[in-house]
């Protein structure tokens, strides 16, 4: 049985009602709280040092835990019927773990800092080809993302599932497109952006002072950061109209953790 103290709360328990706006980006705004469902990922963000600052478990999720899970959160761990977990949940079939936590959004000073690559997600408005980009973004090293302002929001629910935990170990901005290209300019990034009529990508050349930034399908990059930096586009051989954002920003993200100079 896993180590924690747990009470139990009623369907109707009025603090349940913060954590169901919190489905809304209008409730996590106001919050500054957003929620994480599954022990997969919950143990992916308390690996990356996240405090929360609520853990909700069903009997079923609790009975699943192992000791590995041990001490769930120093705040309160709450014990629901399965009833009361559907309606906080964003999930057809809830996990039975919901935990909360503060968000952690920084500065684009902190996002532009120490030469390092940077990500920048232009008008992306899926938030599975969001949460693909940042997974695929650490994976190749890039660790900073900015997220423009009219780009989805980065601690949506499908955001922060299709990141598989990468969103907990990055560092996160939100700002307007100008604002993030003037940010990059003044620490003297090289901007590169995905466009389909851009510079083929494999006579690109990369240094790791770099910010790419991967735009809306439909969009693309210009319509939120403005022109900016190199064109660049993924060759293809085939007749697809084009390639999806994620699979494209992720292809360029590769190939600049190969070929990228200091």
């Amino acid at each position: 049985m896993p180590r924690i103290q747990i009470e139990a709360l009623g369907i109707h328990a009025p603090q349940l009602a913060s954590v169901r706006d919190l489905r809304s980006k209008e409730g996590r705004r106001e919050q500054g709280r957003f929620a994480v469902e599954g022990h997969t990922l919950f143990a992916e963000a308390r690996a990356a040092g996240w405090i929360p600052e609520a853990v909700y478990l069903t009997d079923r999720a609790l009975s699943a835990a192992s000791e590995d899970y041990g001490e769930f959160a120093p705040g309160p761990a709450w014990l629901l019927a399965e009833r009361a977990m559907e309606r906080l949940s964003n999930l057809e079939s809830p996990p039975g773990l919901l935990a909360v936590f503060p968000t952690r959004l920084g500065t684009l000073a902190d996002v532009f800092t120490d030469g390092e690559p940077v990500a920048i997600l232009a008008g992306i408005a899926d938030p599975g080809n969001a949460g693909t980009l940042l997974r695929s973004a650490e994976i190749f090293g890039i660790r900073s993302v900015a997220f423009s302002s009219d780009a989805v929001e980065p601690y949506n629910p499908k955001v922060v599932r299709g990141s598989m935990g990468a969103i907990f170990r990055q560092c996160l901005a939100v700002a307007d497109g100008p604002a993030i290209v003037e940010a990059a300019k003044k620490e003297g990034y090289d901007l590169i952006a995905a466009a389909g009529d851009g510079q083929a990508l494999r006579e690109v050349e990369f240094r790791r002072r770099t910010a790419i930034a991967i735009g809306n399908e439909r969009r693309g990059v210009d319509s939120s950061l403005g022109p900016c930096g190199r064109r660049v586009a993924v060759e293809q051989r085939g007749t697809g109209e084009s390639l999806n954002a994620a699979i494209a920003g992720s292809i360029i993200f590769y190939e600049f953790s190969q070929r990228a100079k200091s």
